[in-house]
């Protein structure tokens, strides 16, 4: 399949190279493991363009370099990076003074063209009062909805019907026959006239369309607008400077933009984190409730990360800076907030497929209107033919129906960021809504990912502290919770560690390298085979251990069993709760992990039990097991953090990476959990069902305005009923439906998670 990189929203970077994807699943794929797609060697690839992209709110695939119309909708393109400006766009500038002018002349307008045939009232004379009405009309017509025409045209020479193709159509068709009655109206027919032989205009029809159709506009895009405040109030938690600390301690302030990694940057009480960093020196508690949510301060003291845009408390702290710019979490944030925001959700497709036959359906029905009124209807015949035939054009307008998915999404995944839920893409809100299965991995998601090292048993003359030493040198080169556990407790002893030659990390099993001239492997019963030594005596010991919910390491020295290491991770204080809560909902929950079964099981009692638990797999294993579970029907949801769940995260109908996961699980995932406990499932399961819910609120609004307006603007109750659609009463009821399906939306900004 060819991609092409400026119209793909799918990208990704691998050894220094970008990558550009047909889908969020591809790239899933290749995130989760680029060896089996590389080969191991790099594939440049062509570069997406650089400099300011516009797309499209409704058509996210229309890219372009500058500000354009979009070919499909005729809306105006908005930039695709998000920016602190929060100026009316240009769009809504030049709609708001069109709508002034229109709406000054389409006053005067209505009381020339309405007294005189409603109430007998002639501000002007009968002769002179259609030269007063082109007068007023014209520039309502010609120049306030000159956009309108303008994207009608060419939706008709791009064959993309749109809501502009039936105004312009409609618009433009009361506007040339009012101008032929007037000007020239002996070429009309006698059946065009009407009391006293004048054939009637319309030009109150098409002016005021023209200035509702433009006040709907310009409620809609502010609107649209509001939904950019979330993007907007997360890039505003960043400051503009940093206090960077010179060599001779004094300090200066500088713009963010000039801040490097390794800079020391002095934070004040009161301030915000301008980046991402390590506390150096100081002490305070910091407020990390952008990131996670929760309220409560947290202590920070030398060694602690803090992230960029958390506020500090009543402490001083110097911090080094380890990630700047676009690296940062929040900025990342960002990213991801404004690139879910233009993703679509698989339900669009059926807005889509119905606003491909639906514009060409009411030109049709628009024509059959107007001969069926022509040929039976009352006199005048042809003005009656000519209003209803403009007032379904105008009705019938779809932007509500294009809309409706588009501004849930939109209001949605900003809603999220702002509950810690980050959306990747729209598609993964859809499918966490169907599921019905919920994997989870141990460590690191019912468990904190914060372990400890609880006991030490040796085999052989080797000593307690050497045994710890060998094991720590060689963890410090992993990633695992659990080999972060050993390196803190070595540390804490003042053990040194020896020289690390040949690392190899064997995903799920363990790790080796040589240290000091000697062969150490630290894994799993597998990896001791693996590595020639026997782990018989070494299970007798683990058995104690593993029953109480420690996971526990084997050690080998030089082929030989040496003996373990005991690891406690405490389970998170809001997985019970949690879980609860998804069993409530109907989740069947799954454990998958690669500890022992004794140790799965005592966290999955600790935890209020699980439906199944899995224990010793390998990544391979939870991606097959997760396959096995679709096969069977289910709709499954995967959550996890290590490198080891990435495939599992692929696998599943979507991933949730909880947030202090390593990167690659987050790239894996559809969804990112910032503050990393189950309870944030939780609310990513409420914002799914909110937004997926308010969709189908607004398509069935479109659908039902749509199924209603259309029969009755055509006059199928005047035969019973004597009731007619003026075109005027048209424009603002299709301008109110595509403003109510745009308020509806912002109700999700609402929604309690």
């Amino acid at each position: 399949m060819t991609v092409d990189p400026a119209t793909t929203p799918h990208h990704a970077e691998q050894a220094g190279c970008a990558y550009h994807f047909c889908s969020a699943g591809c790239r899933a794929k290749f995130v989760a493991d680029p060896a089996a797609y590389l080969d191991g060697r790099p594939r440049p690839v062509a570069e997406a363009p650089t400099g300011a992209i516009w797309t499209c709110p409704m058509h996210p695939e229309i890219r372009r370099d500058g500000p354009d119309s979009c070919p499909l909708c005729g809306m105006a393109l908005e930039p695709e990076a998000p920016s602190l400006d929060d100026t009316p766009n240009p769009e809504l500038t030049d709609f708001t003074r069109r709508l002034w002018v229109a709406g000054v002349l389409a006053i005067p307008l209505l009381f020339v063209s309405m007294l005189g045939d409603m109430a007998g009232i002639h501000l002007v004379s009968p002769a002179a009062s259609p030269w007063v009405q082109l007068a007023l009309a014209a520039p309502i017509v010609l120049w306030a909805g000159a956009p309108f025409f303008a994207r009608g045209w060419a939706s008709l020479r791009t064959r993309h019907l749109n809501m502009f193709t039936l105004i312009a159509i409609g618009v433009g068709a009361a506007f040339a026959y009012s101008l032929v009655a007037t000007v020239a109206p002996g070429l009309l027919p006698d059946a065009a006239r009407g009391h006293g032989g004048m054939v009637p205009v319309y030009y109150e029809a098409a002016g005021v369309v023209v200035a509702l159709v433009l006040l709907g506009q310009v409620l809609e895009l502010r609107a649209r607008a509001a939904t950019g405040r979330a993007i907007r109030a997360l890039m505003r938690l960043a400051p503009a400077t940093a206090l960077r600390l010179r060599d001779d301690g004094t300090e200066e302030e500088v713009p963010l933009d000039r801040v490097a990694v390794g800079d020391r940057l002095r934070i004040r009480p009161g301030a915000a984190m301008p980046v991402d960093g390590t506390v150096v020196d100081g002490r305070s508690a910091v407020d990390e409730a952008m990131l996670t949510g929760e309220p409560a301060p947290v202590a920070k003291t030398a060694g602690d990360a803090v992230t960029g845009g958390t506020v500090n408390g009543t402490g001083s702290l110097v911090i080094e800076a380890q990630a700047v710019g676009a690296d940062t979490i929040l900025s990342r944030i960002v990213r991801m907030v404004a690139e879910a925001q233009r993703s679509r959700a698989p339900i669009q497709a059926v807005a889509d497929r119905v606003a491909g036959w639906f514009v060409p359906l009411v030109v049709a029905i628009a024509v059959l209107t107007f001969i069926v009124w022509a040929l039976a209807g009352p006199e005048p015949r042809l003005g009656h033919a000519l209003l209803n035939a403009i007032a379904v054009l105008i009705i019938a307008c779809p932007c509500a129906l294009g809309l409706a998915t588009p501004m849930a999404v939109m209001v949605g995944t900003g809603r999220g960021a702002r509950a810690g839920v980050l959306v990747k893409h729209a598609e993964a809100l859809q499918a966490l809504e169907r599921v019905d299965t919920l994997v989870v991995d141990k460590t690191g998601t019912l468990t904190e990912g914060k372990p400890k090292l609880i006991a030490i048993e040796v085999l052989g003359a080797v000593e307690e502290n050497r045994l710890l030493a060998l094991a720590a040198a060689v963890e410090a080169h992993s990633e695992h919770p659990l080999a972060h556990a050993i390196v803190t407790a070595a540390a804490e002893r003042g053990l040194p560690t020896g020289t690390v030659a040949d690392f190899q990390s064997h995903t799920g099993s363990g790790v080796s390298a040589r240290v000091d001239g000697h062969a150490v492997t630290v894994g799993n019963a597998r990896q001791m085979e693996q590595a020639g030594a026997d782990p018989a005596a070494l299970e007798a010991r683990a058995a104690p251990h593993r029953q109480a919910g420690a996971g526990v390491m084997f050690i080998a020295i030089d082929g030989k069993a040496a003996g373990l290491l005991a690891v406690a991770d405490p389970l998170r204080p809001s997985a019970a709760g949690a879980l609860a809560a998804l069993r409530r909902d109907g989740l069947r929950l799954v454990m998958l992990t690669g500890d022992s079964r004794a140790t799965a099981e005592a966290v999955a009692t600790a935890a209020g039990g699980l439906d199944e638990v899995r224990a010793g797999l390998h990544p391979d294993d939870k991606a097959q097991i997760i396959a096995e579970l679709r096969a069977g029907g289910a709709k499954v949801a995967m959550a996890g953090d290590g490198i080891n769940d990435a495939p599992a995260l692929a696998a599943a109908d979507v991933g949730l990476a909880m947030g202090g996961g390593t990167d690659v699980a987050i790239e894996s995932a559809g969804i990112t959990l910032v503050r990393g406990d189950l309870g944030a499932i939780v609310r990513a399961r409420r914002l799914a069902e909110a937004t997926m819910t308010n969709i189908r609120q607004n398509l069935f609004f479109s659908f039902l305005f749509n199924g209603i307006g259309v029969p009755v603007a055509a006059g199928v109750l005047y035969p019973v009923a004597g009731i007619l659609m003026s075109p005027m009463f048209a424009g603002a009821a299709m301008a109110l439906s595509s403003f109510a399906v745009v308020m509806n939306a912002l109700r999700l900004n609402r929604v309690a998670l």
